[in-house]
C-alpha cells in the first residue's frame, strides 16, 4: 500500500507538470524591427512578428491575430488606442537616430553636411515608417530637406536601409543607433548634432482583441521591469523614462 501511495503521488505529479506545460499560452507579439535582437533574449517563448511598426499597425487594424504591439513610436500605438484597438499605451524603452556609412565610405562622407554632395546615394525608410519620419523630423529641423534629392530608395524598415549600406549599395543612410550596432564592421556611425536628435520613444500595448489579456499583460509589466530594461540598455537601448 504505501509503494502504491508513493506511485500515485509520483502519477499525480507527472500529470500536473503536463497540465501546467500544456496550458501554456504562447504569445503573439508584433515588434519593430529594431527590436529583432533584443526581444527574444527578455522573452523566449513568445512568438515574434518583426517588421515596420507601419505595417504592424495596418495587420493589427485589418485583424491580425497579435496579443502585443510594440512599436518604435508611441504615434502608431496610440493611433490604435483612439480606435479602440489596443489598451493603454506604455512607454516601453528608447533609442538614437543616427547616420551609417559603409566602412570603406567611398563618398567621403564625414558629417550630415557632406549629404549635399552631388551623386551621394542615400538610403532612407519610408515616411510612414517611424525611422522613416524621425530622419524627415532631423532633416527639416537641420534645414537641410534638400538632400532628399540625393535619396535612391525608401524602404521597408529600419534593417533593410541597414542592409543596404552595409552591403556597400549606398553611401549614406538613417537607422537607429542599436541597430548599427549589430553590424560594427561593415558601417561607421555619425553621430548627429544633439539640438537637432529626434525624441525616439517606443511604445507598447496590449492588443484588445488578444484572447490572452492577462498573459499579455504580465508580458508587458515584465518587459517594463528592472530585469527586462537592463538587457535593453545591454544591447544599446536608452533609459525607459516614465513620464508619458
Amino acid at each position: 500500500m504505501k509503494r502504491l501511495g508513493v506511485l500515485l503521488l509520483v502519477l499525480g505529479a507527472l500529470a500536473c507538470g503536463t497540465a501546467s506545460a500544456a496550458g501554456h499560452v504562447t504569445l503573439t507579439v508584433y515588434a519593430a524591427s529594431s527590436l529583432t535582437d533584443v526581444l527574444p533574449k527578455v522573452g523566449s517563448v513568445e512568438r515574434y512578428s518583426f517588421g515596420g511598426s507601419n505595417t504592424l499597425a495596418a495587420q493589427i487594424t485589418q485583424g491580425a491575430p497579435a496579443d502585443i504591439f510594440a512599436s518604435a513610436n508611441l504615434t502608431l500605438p496610440e493611433q490604435l488606442y483612439a480606435k479602440g484597438l489596443v489598451r493603454r499605451p506604455y512607454v516601453l524603452t528608447h533609442n538614437a537616430l543616427v547616420l551609417i556609412v559603409p566602412r570603406a565610405d567611398p563618398a567621403r562622407i564625414h558629417s550630415i553636411t557632406d549629404l549635399r554632395k552631388p551623386d551621394v546615394k542615400i538610403v532612407i525608410a519610408g515616411p510612414t515608417v517611424p525611422v522613416g519620419a524621425y530622419t524627415l523630423q532631423v532633416l527639416k529641423t537641420m534645414r537641410m530637406t534638400d538632400v532628399l534629392d540625393n535619396v535612391v530608395s525608401r524602404e521597408a524598415d529600419v534593417r533593410d536601409v541597414l542592409a543596404k549600406v552595409a552591403l556597400g549599395e549606398a553611401d549614406a543612410g538613417f537607422v537607429y543607433a542599436t541597430d548599427a550596432r549589430t553590424v560594427p564592421k561593415k558601417v561607421t556611425v555619425l553621430r548627429l548634432p544633439v539640438w537637432a536628435r529626434p525624441n525616439v520613444t517606443y511604445g507598447i500595448a496590449v492588443v484588445t482583441a488578444s484572447k490572452h489579456r492577462d498573459e499579455a499583460t504580465a508580458y508587458l509589466r515584465m518587459l517594463l521591469g528592472k530585469r527586462a530594461q537592463t538587457t535593453f540598455r545591454s544591447y544599446g537601448f536608452l533609459p525607459r523614462r516614465t513620464a508619458g
